[in-house]
């Protein structure tokens, strides 16, 4: 009887477990409808979009070009002391190349623009938020989801691929300092390997990664910046703190599930 009563108990708690879950998930995609149909009736809409794509785009223009070009050169680095052993040096640029446009572009870019852009979003709309500044836009007839969340989604997905390609340029750049000036690889060989290696199908699914990057990056930051005054565990600015935490840690999670689930399925 007692381990028939622990067997309920934790069936109990594991059903509440998954509706819970489910629950928010069915919100995220109600969330997601509301921003994307807001983007075609909220007024001024052009000129919100304009600004966030400044503040996610242009402002993460030397981090993601940065972090490219080292990402490249330890790309090259390593890549170079792997080749060698096989005698296949000349093929380093396809490696690199294959390694940034496909896997590496889209998704370090995703973690690095949810790093520095992802925590701005969660934090400014969860300070609106508890402090009745979005109520007050309610108030006015100002839909409250137009004026802040549809303009981020049409600007991530300008911005996301965009900072992806300059990430990919970059890092080809990084990796030819150091198979080519440093290491002594022909240049030829470097550029050649590259241009006979990479598809448009491989550049086009780096580009389609980085939209799908970009719609569930600003759909959990920006989920969990207007619903921080429902959090259970805080209240008042620490919600604030911890919706921006656990909006960053959530979205690295998804990009990497969602990266793995697009090259599973555009492998086959």
């Amino acid at each position: 009887m007692t381990r028939m009563s622990f067997l309920i108990r934790l069936l109990t708690l594991l059903g509440q477990e998954t509706e819970k879950r489910l629950g928010i998930l069915g919100e995220l995609f109600l969330f997601l409808l509301e921003g994307f149909r807001l983007l075609f009736t909220t007024p001024g809409i052009l000129r919100k979009t304009v600004q966030q794509i400044y503040a996610v785009g242009a402002q993460s223009f030397f981090l993601i070009a940065g972090i490219g070009l080292f990402t490249g050169m330890v790309l090259g680095l390593q890549g170079y002391y792997v080749l060698i052993k096989f005698g296949s040096v000349g093929f380093l640029g396809a490696a690199v190349s294959l390694s940034l446009i496909r896997e590496l572009g889209p998704t370090l870019a995703a973690v690095m623009i949810t790093g520095r852009a992802g925590s701005s979003m969660t934090a400014e709309i969860g300070v609106m938020r508890i402090s009745d500044q979005i109520d007050a836009l309610e108030v006015m007839d100002i839909p409250g989801m137009g004026y802040l969340v549809s303009p981020r989604f049409a600007a991530a997905l300008i911005a996301f691929p965009l900072l992806t390609a300059i990430f990919d340029v970059m890092g080809i750049a990084g990796g030819y300092l150091t198979g080519v000036m440093l290491l002594g690889i022909n240049p030829g060989s470097y550029f050649y390997s590259m241009e006979s290696s990479v598809l448009m199908a491989d550049v086009c699914e780096g580009f389609i990664k980085s939209a799908v990057f970009s719609v569930l990056v600003t759909l959990i930051c920006c989920y969990c910046g207007y619903t921080a005054h429902c959090r259970r565990d805080s209240k008042g600015p620490e919600a604030v703190a911890n919706a921006t935490t656990s909006a960053v840690v959530y979205s690295c999670i998804i990009v990497l599930i969602a990266d793995y689930a697009i090259t599973s399925a555009m492998l086959r």
